[in-house]
């Protein structure tokens, strides 16, 4: 950014439309807790700042340090030039209304399974009592670790096969003092045996090859092993289906996301009764199944697993 922008810029509000309308013109791809570029230049900018995410607007009109000034240019250059996630520049995002660390060892958290945890998963759990709860997949913790702030009467398991994703995990549940969450290394449920709950919660990768080959740049950074899944996007899904009711209760319930990969999943699978839930933004790939109907259809869901890598 030059240094002309840095002398004749001078309020919080004229830092973030400059922002705005640079990422506008660089043609940077949002999806990473943020979908617009104003709203990304207003968290940038915040946070070099040190100032909270919520400032009320009355602060906007605040003159700015010309060396306060350079700092946020110099992290709206970073952003234009490396093509970073604006969670992994900060170190910080937001889940659920809770802030965790974030950088490149997991995706950043995004899920609208957040809208779910604060609404106590309801209707779909229909009131019934959770004991143990798990995050299958659990990347940076955002999901465990937020159901286990929440719901403090909750045992909460979140289990990940990269030993990477469970360190910046760990800092989370440190960070956040989840102590009623425990984070385990397992591949899928291979390293829970013997472990069952009351309700599975699941964000794995469901990206298809074509579409992970495709993304923009800024998912470039976040682990591949987090996003590909395979030509249809559900050959982690399949073999969750599948061992899932090992892990559940008799009346337990699966939460899974599985995105644009909906379409194939009931193309698959369109015997097993799968409530697709409505957020507010409308139906984001995210499905509820009952313990009992996997059981039903465990044969089928087992020949389809089984013939995945």
């Amino acid at each position: 950014m030059t240094a002309e922008a840095a002398a004749e810029l001078h309020t919080i509000v004229d830092l973030i439309r400059y922002g705005a309308s640079r990422f506008n013109a660089a043609g940077l791809s949002f999806g990473h807790s943020y979908d617009n570029a104003l709203d990304e230049a207003t968290q940038l900018t915040l946070h070099s700042l040190h100032l909270p995410p919520d400032l009320g607007p009355a602060y906007g009109t605040a003159r700015l340090l010309l060396e306060e000034r350079q700092q946020v240019l110099a992290l709206f250059q970073r952003r234009i030039d490396e093509r970073l996630p604006a969670a992994y520049l900060t170190g910080e995002a937001w889940f659920a209304g809770l802030s965790f660390k974030s950088d490149d060892r997991a995706l950043v958290p995004r899920s609208p399974i957040a809208e779910l945890i604060l609404n106590g998963f309801e209707p779909w759990l229909a009131g019934r009592d959770v004991n143990r709860a798990l995050d299958l997949c659990t990347g940076s913790g955002c999901i465990a670790i937020a159901m286990g702030h929440y719901y403090p009467n909750w045992q909460v398991d979140g289990s990940d096969v990269n030993d990477a994703a469970l360190s910046l995990a760990v800092e989370n549940k440190e960070r956040l003092l989840a102590h009623n969450v425990e984070l385990v290394k397992s591949d899928l449920f291979a390293g829970l045996q013997g472990r069952v709950y009351d309700l599975i919660v699941t964000n794995p990768p469901y990206v298809t090859n074509d579409e992970t080959d495709a993304l923009p740049k800024e998912y470039l950074h976040e682990p591949d092993l987090a996003l590909r899944a395979g030509d249809d996007g559900l050959d982690l899904v399949l073999k969750i289906l599948r061992d899932a009711p090992d892990h559940l209760t008799e009346d337990g319930l699966l939460i899974c996301e599985v995105g644009d990969s909906e379409q194939h999943l009931i193309k698959l699978l369109p015997e097993v009764f799968m409530s697709w839930i409505e957020f507010k933004v409308g139906q984001m790939g995210i499905f509820a199944v009952e313990a009992a109907e996997l059981r039903a259809h465990h044969a089928r869901i087992a020949e389809l697993a089984a013939a995945r890598a």
